[in-house]
């Protein structure tokens, strides 16, 4: 899960290398922390939320397959 959220976000910004994500696991869940660049913020983020919504949906779907809840922030 990891994994899959620091590849979407190094192909969107233009740091990729300051694209740092932390991962909480419990037994039902996966929180999932996203750190970037504060000038790739708005490429993250998206116009109206868009791109971010998109990933956590993206994100939502892998867990299902694991039986586990997802979520993802952006910091």
């Amino acid at each position: 899960m990891k994994e899959l959220v620091e590849y979407i976000a190094q192909g969107l910004v233009d740091e990729p290398e300051q694209v740092r994500v932390r991962e909480h696991v419990t037994p039902q869940e996966i929180a999932l922390e996203l750190h970037v660049a504060p000038s790739d913020m708005g490429r993250i983020i998206g116009k109206s939320g868009r791109v971010v919504n998109a990933m956590r949906i993206l994100l939502r779907v892998a867990a299902v397959r694991r039986g586990k809840r997802a979520s993802l922030e952006v910091h």
